[in-house]
């Protein structure tokens, strides 16, 4: 996701976007009946324990697979859509109860591995309770069917996960709102594949995350399956259906490039998504080969607020396309850099965000240097200039927001997405870079895609895989750059400073505003 703080002609300055959970109090649960495999079974949590979202995604249990079916009966962009999931999962203890995460308007009815289960609803937690305890180690399958959502209209200063456009509606689940449209363990931490089953009207079009493996007509529906082979996070799914049409461009670099726009706007948008034919190779150059099945770009006519990298189909707003290129092709190289940096290696917890934003940022401007285009994008003709710029703000990012790392709080949507993660993340692998050289940083930057492709991994991991690469114990070097108050100096610049902390520069350092990219 990306972000405008300023005057966009002059600066962009990275954001994100996220809708909080705000959590209280703590949830202590009685254990529950002897499972079959021995041993008390238990409730699993009813969260997963997120230092910023407690309540995102559930305990006891690792999802493998989800089967999403979604119908759009009309052509009606504010319509109710009803659904069906199967969720292939194996327990992690012996479960006397779990919970799936689910913000939408009704339940229709749960199975466990065939048989019916009791159900509840608690806010955002669907509390199942099935007939027989679940044994640990083993695979267990729960159907959700028959369960409602409805999309709401998009709001730059709300995303809302589940939103409608004028043609039709798409997904913007980053960080906590995919369960607004469909039950799952709604955490980065739990990825799984997907297929993907879309019932819409002839004349409409449904498009999805990864490969489409059907397509049928039958008493004037279309039904779409799209397979997602890779394992995902749920807050990157892309479902858009509506009056959209798919172009395809053939390959770049050896990658299927497949953009979904408007139907009614299809000739203003699509040349402008062209650059991404040179971005893809590009981004190989740099870090290996791209890690999914295919991508592209998904142009949506609503206020958004934000761009952000859904996983083989990275989702803009029109705004973004009203840009001039030397803004927009930058910060698309920024959500395409994401398919390795947030969408093949995904955070373990919220406050390792900036993996995911620091990297899209440090490829954002290398391809808007290497372009061509810095000086338009940012004010500054080379990179180190940029970087000094962002270091002497330092001090001032991690007094109002937190350490990269760790950002303070939750309670908006710029708490997290803040940018100390976007920025602030690009300057610690600057500082990285400039410690240990650009040859074995390139590595790093390759090993840390490889290593932990289709996984979450953590800022722990990062660190500790960047040690091994470079050759040298990086551990407290990276930890004062991710986690302390004051600003570390800076490798090989003695000369830089940071400017110091006041009450007049804290009160007026620039606050997000409603324009962000992911």
């Amino acid at each position: 996701m990306r972000a405008d703080l300023g005057n966009v002609s002059t600066r962009l300055v990275a954001l994100g976007s996220a809708t909080i959970l705000s959590v209280t109090g703590v949830v202590v649960i009685a254990a529950g009946p002897a499972s079959a495999s021995g041993g008390r079974a238990t409730p699993g949590a009813a969260g997963l324990g997120d230092r910023l979202y407690p309540l995102l995604g559930n305990g006891g249990y690792d999802v493998q697979n989800y089967d999403l079916s979604l119908t759009y009966p009309q052509k009606d962009p504010a319509q109710q859509v009803s659904g069906d999931v199967t969720i292939t999962a194996v327990a992690t203890q012996n479960l006397s109860r779990f919970d799936l995460d689910f913000g939408g308007d009704a339940v229709g009815a749960v199975t466990v591995n065939g048989k019916p289960a009791r159900f509840t609803r608690s806010g955002d937690e669907l509390i199942i309770t099935p007939k027989r305890a679940l044994p640990s180690h083993r695979k267990f399958t729960v159907r959700v069917s028959g369960f409602k959502a409805t999309p709401i209209e998009a709001d730059a200063d709300s995303p809302a996960g589940f939103v409608r456009t004028p043609d039709g509606t798409i997904v913007a689940g980053q960080p906590d709102e995919t369960h607004n449209l469909y039950p799952s363990n709604d955490h980065p931490r739990d990825k799984a594949t997907y297929t993907i089953r879309i019932t819409n009207p002839v004349g409409w079009t449904g498009t999805a995350n990864g490969v489409q493996v059907s397509s049928r007509e039958k008493s004037g529906q279309v039904v779409s399956v799209y397979r997602e082979n890779h394992p995902m996070a749920s807050e990157l799914i892309q479902v858009a259906v509506g009056d959209f049409i798919t172009y395809d461009r053939g390959k770049a670099g050896g990658v299927p490039v497949r953009d979904v726009v408007p139907r009614r706007l299809a000739g203003e948008l699509l040349p402008k998504a062209a650059d991404e034919m040179n971005e893809i190779p590009w981004m190989q150059g740099k870090v290996g080969k791209y890690p999914f099945e295919n991508y592209g770009t998904l142009v949506i006519d609503a206020v958004l607020g934000f761009a952000l990298e859904t996983q083989t189909l990275s989702l803009f707003d029109t705004w973004w396309f009203s840009l001039p290129s030397y803004v927009l092709d930058p910060v698309a190289a920024h959500e395409l850099a994401h398919q390795w940096f947030g969408d093949s290696v995904a955070p373990w917890e919220w406050s390792d965000v900036w993996q995911n934003e620091g990297h899209a940022t440090w490829y954002e401007y290398e391809y808007a240097l290497e372009t061509g285009n810095l000086e338009n994008y940012s004010g500054y003709t080379n990179l180190t200039d940029l970087y000094k710029s962002i270091y002497a703000r330092g001090d001032q990012l991690r007094a109002k927001y937190g350490p990269s790392a760790q950002p303070i709080k939750a309670d908006s949507i710029w708490d997290v997405f803040n940018p100390n993660v976007y920025d602030g993340g690009a300057i610690v692998l600057f500082a990285l870079q400039q410690k240990v050289g650009d040859a074995k940083f390139r590595q790093i930057e390759r090993a840390w895609v490889s290593k932990y492709k289709d996984k979450s991994a953590s800022t722990g991991d990062f660190i500790r895989l960047a040690s091994t690469v470079s050759g040298q114990n990086l551990t407290s070097f990276l930890t004062d750059w991710l986690y302390s108050a004051k600003t570390p100096p800076m490798p090989g610049h003695p000369d830089w400073t940071v400017t110091p902390v006041t009450a007049t520069t804290a009160s007026t350092l620039a606050a997000p505003s409603a324009r962000a990219h992911r």
